[in-house]
């Protein structure tokens, strides 16, 4: 998020997990040289990770943002292969198209070109940030400061749910009866919280919000599956990595400096890869 969120001040208190910790992940490789990259996602398919690049301020129409591709062992592939976006966040695969959260857009990436080959508006979006597709292909994609999820299925672009109950919605997980969510927290105009955020859940059916877990995590960013029906989720103002058990209670796995975002997770190597907004890097981490 912008400079000034440094400087925010959070009440209420961060989540401290109770006993012991679980075995500290450990680094396995860096990626420097990105430019406030927000989110990281494995194409198994091409043998890349695809990095969000905001490159700027993060609700400006630049033009300056871009999607870069890495090894899965960091080295940069090609660090501008898809250019002329604004603010780049979410990131989703399915049926060869790369679907990028862009500012009040959703921009469709062709991933055999590399050329975007849709873009829908989504009227009064301002803050469109994670994506996810489901097992039927709708595409939801997360606005957190409107507290709003908009739905593209087929070719219309609409707004699906909003609500102040979704509590400033960021990471996503389309399950099969349920949309999962990572709330960053009621939120103040400067992007700071009195109570930080937990995990959600939204029935598709009825769009009823269920809490997970009673007890605020942090200011949630990424959220992904763990492989052992729990998930892994970062805190972007604390700076975490958690684990998430299936009924929200949190875990705190590792500290991170501030700005960790959207990872992607690949249980094939037990890696957790953290793009690092404030530092202009992507890590990888063992989980132990």
């Amino acid at each position: 998020m912008r400079n000034w969120m440094i400087s925010s001040v959070l009440g209420g208190g961060m989540l401290v997990a109770a006993g012991a910790l679980a075995a500290e992940p450990q680094m396995v490789w860096q990626a420097k040289g990105l430019d406030s990259p927000e989110s990281v996602l494995l194409d198994r398919d091409a043998g890349v990770l695809y990095v969000s690049n905001v490159n700027g301020d993060f609700t400006a129409i630049d033009g300056n943002g871009y999607i870069a591709k890495l090894s899965p062992k960091g080295e940069i592939v090609e660090q501008q292969w898809v250019t002329g976006l604004d603010g780049p966040k979410g990131l989703a695969l399915d049926d060869g198209k790369l679907y990028v959260s862009d500012i009040d857009k959703l921009r469709v990436i062709d991933i055999a070109s590399g050329e975007i080959t849709a873009t829908y508006d989504a009227p009064g979006a301002t803050f469109l940030n994670d994506v996810t597709v489901d097992d039927q292909g709708r595409v939801f994609v997360s606005d957190m400061v409107q507290n709003q999820i908009w739905k593209l299925e087929g070719d219309q672009l609409e707004l699906w749910l909003e609500d102040p109950a979704l509590e400033n919605p960021n990471g996503l997980i389309a399950e099969p009866d349920r949309l999962l969510v990572a709330s960053w927290g009621v939120m103040k105009p400067d992007f700071s919280t009195e109570v930080p955020g937990h995990l959600k859940a939204v029935d598709y059916a009825t769009k009823e919000i269920t809490d997970l877990g009673d007890k605020p995590v942090g200011n949630l960013d990424g959220l992904e599956p763990d492989g052992q029906g729990g998930y892994l989720a970062t805190d972007w103002v604390g700076g975490a990595l958690y684990r998430l058990t299936a009924d929200g209670k949190a875990e705190l796995l590792k500290d991170l400096d501030q700005g960790s975002a959207d990872l992607e997770y690949i249980p094939s190597e037990n890696e957790a890869v953290i793009p690092m907004m404030m530092d202009g890097m992507v890590t990888a981490y063992k989980i132990q």
